[in-house]
């Protein structure tokens, strides 16, 4: 199919709406151990499941998909503001931290959730944005700054390198696609260079 008999993809005024209420939402916050604005990760995020054909509805998930972990707001709300579908793409992406649950059993009852048959093809794609940007930005950092940056974060980089190959194992069984892919390509690269001497 030629180009110009695509259809397009227009973006309504909800992903602006949810592009500004995500960057007040975040506005005081930043990437780990950087000082990149937190709104970055997210568009970042929108424009990969935008990329992998993504719907607007997974576009604003994509956006709000750390509402819920990072600025305590309620499911109820998302609805209340953009609908049903996008609040459960939300509340699909969402970890849920239990007291006193160890990082480990928190990403292993992640892992379980993401093999859920029940999960949404776009709970998935949006999973894997978000996925795909923080092993990038994890990459990138690793190679600019050595090892260093595992001090930013609550596991050390054996346990990261575990999960995220995880992830990646368990997205591209579920969904294989062209963002699945490129989230095994990077994560490979990553468990590498954690891996080289």
């Amino acid at each position: 199919m030629a180009a110009e008999e695509l259809p397009s993809a227009v973006l309504t005024g909800r992903f602006t709406e949810a592009v500004r209420w995500a960057s007040h939402l975040h506005a005081d916050q930043s990437r780990k151990g950087t000082r990149i604005a937190y709104v970055a990760h997210l568009l970042a995020v929108a424009s990969l499941v935008l990329e992998d054909g993504g719907t607007e509805e997974e576009a604003i998930a994509g956006v709000l998909h750390d509402v819920i972990e990072d600025c305590h707001v309620s499911e109820a709300e998302i609805r209340a503001r953009f609908g049903a579908p996008v609040a459960e793409l939300v509340v699909a992406c969402s970890e849920r931290r239990e007291p006193g649950q160890s990082w480990e059993e928190r990403k292993q009852r992640y892992l379980t959730h993401l093999s859920d048959d029940q999960l949404s093809k776009g709970a998935l794609r949006v999973t894997a944005a978000d996925k795909l940007h923080n092993a990038r930005s994890i990459l990138t950092d690793l190679r600019e700054h050595g090892t260093s940056i595992w001090a930013r974060f609550n596991a050390p980089a054996s346990a990261q390198a575990w999960y995220y190959g995880e992830v990646a194992a368990t997205l591209e069984r579920r969904n294989e696609s062209v963002l699945t892919r490129e989230l095994r390509r990077t994560v490979d690269e990553l468990v590498a260079a954690i891996d080289a001497p």
